[in-house]
Formats: structure tokens, sequence, C-alpha cells
């Protein structure tokens, strides 16, 4: 019972090994349906009142992979089991000292032994060389730090505990950031971690004004003061800008040129325009932001955590590949109100690794909702991914989504109240807010909103695959057909052969030798340029962020390929991620 929903042996696979509820040879979902009805069941219990009713709307919207959870929600909503239900966490500032290095080392290994990623930022830890004056040694800098993170990380895989991944920033004026940028190009370095520059707009002036650039540090001795050259930074960690001692003066273009040439030859380090993740947060009169998750599509303050799900566009397609095709938009709608109130239930009945995660939780009630399968769907509307109508398409959709979710947490906070760091005027003046619709804006005043956040777009890499091998979040399609090795729950592999899912039902649906239709396109076919085009058109109706990997083909000229961060940038991106095959990392990311 329930197979009728995998139409891929890896599918059922992906939820026997990752999704599936058994306590050892206790097996409780005995099919995919009875896993839908625990998750939903489960959020339910979050509702005051009508816990049948909404226990029945949560399961039709689970049901054939129309809503995906996030994995954690999945693994662990109704289990019984001491696991957060959320993804990725952004951990505490790491203050610069042993004590709190250590504590902060402690709290990682906690929230990755329930199941969730973190990210730090490693800016507030002076720079190698530097006298460290209560012991009168020298500091080793932030890099020696992260390999003691990174082995953490490593030992908890070792042992057979979820492994999360982890994410590591540093700001493009830290005095390491060279070392930083280069740390990965040893193969044996630093493997847990995605590793991101905080890139500020005063950086990027100077790059293209071609000015020096100053690295620094702050002050921690007011009498140091008057002994160093000194800027005013707005530094990680600290609520207002503070005096920073000149360490060291570089070229701008010459620390941009090793960024991009790491970039280039090993796909790290990534780039986070930080001052417009700071400018865009609907929270800016609360937090200063200088992290995000592992994959960076939510950028968080202290102890923040990502809630996340995505609907499966494929489900609103009518039509597919006929001349009269199109994506229910009123349809969308339906599932977005439903959806944000399930992704809302989560924070109330989840477990957290640390008091203060829950707390930052219940006091923004961030959210994440997003989509998945845009790529295919684009193919069934017959659009080519790397063209403007697929964009406008594109653009319907995360607008209604965005819209949608942002009227049902209005209605939201009339019925189970405002979220408690809410401040309406402040809230408002928000760069992003300031773009919805009036109407919304006029609500939010009149009624407040229940949650902070309502909008990402998520890499939804394995929940893909289990929805029968969707395209991942915002992604075009990999590949039609391709074959990927599993580990298998006896700890040996097993190779599975995936067809993309529009691809199959264009051949369930067609003569075996009809050709395939010219919007079917795959990643790898698309310029640079088109992929970041897709990104900037759906980034204004993201108040979080969006997990994009701009593929980049291995002949790809160096010199457009710099073009691409700055033309990121240009677009209003918060962040730039590209993946080129190197010698390090290999030739195929999946």
């Amino acid at each position: 019972m329930g197979s009728e929903y995998f139409h891929a042996d890896i599918s059922k696979h992906i939820w026997e090994t990752k999704y599936r509820f058994h306590d050892g040879n206790v097996i409780y979902d005995r099919t995919i349906e009875d896993t839908w009805w625990r998750i939903a069941k489960s959020l339910a219990e979050a509702e005051n009142k009508n816990r049948e009713y909404w226990e029945q709307k949560f399961f039709n919207e689970l049901k054939d992979f129309k809503f995906i959870p996030g994995g954690r929600i999945q693994a662990g909503a109704g289990t019984g089991h001491q696991v957060t239900l959320f993804n990725c966490f952004v951990m505490g500032t790491i203050q610069d000292s042993i004590e709190s290095i250590f504590d902060n080392l402690k709290e990682g290994a906690l929230t990755m032994q329930q199941g969730g990623g973190v990210g730090y930022d490693f800016s507030t830890l002076r720079p190698h060389g530097s006298l460290a004056k209560a012991t009168g040694t020298i500091a080793s800098g932030p890099i020696s730090f992260m390999r003691i993170w990174d082995s953490m990380c490593a030992t908890l895989l070792s042992t057979g505990a979820r492994r999360g991944a982890m994410m590591a920033t540093l700001r493009c004026d830290h005095p390491d950031i060279e070392e930083f940028v280069s740390a990965k190009q040893d193969s044996n370095e630093l493997r847990n971690f995605n590793l991101s520059v905080l890139v500020t707009d005063e950086f990027i002036n100077a790059i293209q004004n071609d000015k020096d650039w100053k690295l620094v540090f702050p002050i921690s001795n007011e009498k140091d003061k008057d002994q160093h050259q000194t800027v005013i930074r707005q530094w990680s960690g600290n609520v207002t800008p503070t005096p920073c001692r000149v360490v060291k003066t570089i070229n701008a273009k010459a620390l941009w040129e090793k960024i991009m040439c790491a970039t280039y030859e090993y796909a790290e380090p990534g780039v986070l325009f930080i001052d417009r993740i700071n400018d865009l947060n609907n929270l800016w009169y609360k937090e200063n932001i200088a992290a995000t998750n592992p994959c960076g599509e939510i950028p968080l303050p202290e102890y923040g955590a990502c809630d996340l799900g995505a609907i499966n566009l494929t489900h609103f397609v009518q039509h597919p590949f006929k001349n009269d095709s199109y994506i229910d938009l009123n349809a969308i709608k339906e599932t977005t109100s439903i959806a944000t109130r399930m992704l809302d239930n989560v924070i109330d009945i989840s477990e957290f690794p640390l008091p203060k995660q829950k707390q930052q939780a219940l006091n923004c009630r961030r959210i994440g909702l997003g989509f998945s399968g845009l790529g295919d769907s684009l193919i069934m509307l017959g659009l080519d991914y790397g063209t403007q109508s697929s964009r406008d398409t594109a653009v319907d959709i995360i607008k209604t989504i965005c819209y949608t979710a942002y009227y049902t947490s209005i209605n939201l906070a009339k019925e189970k109240g405002i979220f408690p760091s809410f401040k309406q005027e402040e809230f408002l003046a928000g760069h992003f807010i300031s773009t919805l619709p009036n109407d919304i804006k006029s609500k939010i005043k009149k009624y407040g909103i229940h949650n902070s956040h309502l909008i990402t777009i998520a890499p939804t890499g394995t929940t893909s695959i289990l929805a029968n091998n969707i395209s991942s979040g915002i992604e075009p399609v990999f590949d039609y057909s391709y074959s990927r090795k599993v580990l298998e729950l006896d700890g040996t592999q097993k190779e599975y052969h995936l067809k993309d899912y529009a691809y199959a039902l264009w051949k369930s649906i067609n003569n075996k030798d009809t050709p395939l239709p010219l919007q079917f396109t795959t990643a790898k076919k698309l310029s640079p340029i088109e992929h970041l085009k897709m990104q900037a058109a759906i980034q204004p109706y993201v108040d979080n962020a969006i997990s994009k990997t701009i593929n980049i083909p291995e002949n790809f000229p160096y010199e457009e390929f710099q073009k691409l961060y700055l033309l990121a940038y240009e677009n209003n991106l918060k962040g730039c991620t590209t993946y080129r095959p190197n010698a390090i990392t290999g030739a195929v990311l999946i």
C-alpha cells in the first residue's frame, strides 16, 4: 500500500532510509501515507481548536508530495524523538576568548547531534599573529579554530549521528581574509564547511574605483585608539559601528581577484552581500546579521533557525505539454495558505537543541516557504528556462506565494497574535515591506503580522528526489537521466538510475521515438547569465534569500566569470554561488 506514490526505486529508498518512522525492528510508518498522517497529526497538535479539521487539511496538502516539508520535519514530527524539526541554525557570536570559542563548539555539537546544520561568523576572532594581552600569547587566527569545528563535525559523522553541514563566513576586511579565501584549496582542509565571504558595499565601491582596502579588527582597549590608525566599521557581533585598528592595507581589486580566482578554480568561497542582507532584513531594527545557514537561503541572527518547506509546482501544471497548458495560481494560493500555517505550527511543536534557539524562534517566528520543481514545471508549460517568458512565469508564481503568505500571516496574527519582536512603525519602514502591495501594508498596520519572515527558496535536494525526482528548488533540470550511487542501510552502495520527472512524464505520454521539444534544457546547457537572471527575477519577492548554483562550463573564460559576481551585485542579489568543475570537488554537482 502507498507504493503507487513512488514512480522510482530511489524515491522509495529515500523514504525508507531517511523519513520512514521505525524504532529498531518496529515499523510505525507502513506506507508513505502513514508518514503524511503522522506529520499532519503532529502539526495539528499546535492548534487550539479544530485539530481534526486541520489534520485533514494538512494531510491533503502533504499527499502525493504536493507540499514538501523540510527533511527534519518529515523525519522527526510525531516520532517522540528528541530531535529538532529545524534544518539549520546560525549559532551565537563567538567572543574572542578561549572560553567562548569552546562554549560555541559545544553548542554546535549539541545542535548537529539533533540533526541541525550550523552557520558561524568567525570575523569576531582576532587575526593570526595578534598578541593576546591577557596571556601574552600569539593568536592563531580564525582558520585554526575552524579546523576544530571541522574535526568535531567529522567525528559526529563517524559515530553514526546525522551530520549537519556547516557554513563559515568571514568579513572582507578581516586581516585573515586572504587565508580564508584559499583555505579549501587543499583537498584535506575544512571539508565539512561551506565558505562565504561577507562582502560590504564599501568593498564593492573600492573595487569599482580601484582604491586601497584596509584590513581591520575591532579595538578592545580604549588606550589602543591613540596607538593605531583607526576606522569605524559595522563589525560582526556589535549592534553599533565600532572603532577598528588598521592591520594592513591592500589593493581592493587584488583581494577581489584572489576571491574570484579561488571561486573559479575551486568553487569556493561563495559571496554574501552582507549590507544588502541587513538593509532588506524585515527585522533591521533589532538584528545585525553576519551569517547564513549552510546553503545560504536564510540569513539569520544569533541562534536563528530555518523552518523550511516547498510547494511542488509540478502539481499545479494543468494540461502539461499541451498548447493550452497553464499553471493554476488559484490552487497555489490555497496550498500556500495552508502550508504557511503548517510551517508556523512547526515552531510550537519542535524540540530545540538550545534554549536560546527556542527563544529566538518564538520571538520572531521566521519561516521559509518556497517552491520546488520550477525547472520541470516550465518544461511542462512549454517554456525554455533561459527565456524571458520563463522568468515572467516564475515571477507570477513567487509573487502569488509571497503575497498569499503575507495575507495568511496577517490572519494568523488576528487569530493567534503578533510575533513578540514586532514593532509596527519600524517593521513597516523596512525596505522589503515597503515593496509589498498597499493593501498588505495597511492590514499589517491594522492587525500586525504573525511571522517576521515568510519566503525562501531552498535547495530541496533530497526531498526533491523523494518527490519522484522533480527538479530542485529554483534550479533548472540537472539532467534527463543519470546514475547515482546511494548508501544502503547495510552500509553498501547501490547504483540507481534516475529519470527527471518532466522527462519521465513526457516519455510516458509520447511515442519513444518522438523527439524532445525545444524547451527541454538542462543546467549545463544554459548560460551563466541565464542562471543569474532567473535568480534576479525572483529575489524581489523573497524576504529571506535564495539558494542557487550558477553552473559554469569548464572552458568558460575567466574574464567573463569575474563579471558575474559584480553583475549579481548590480542585480540586487543577496549572494552568489557558482560551480565550475575542478580537481578538488570534481566534475559533477548534484
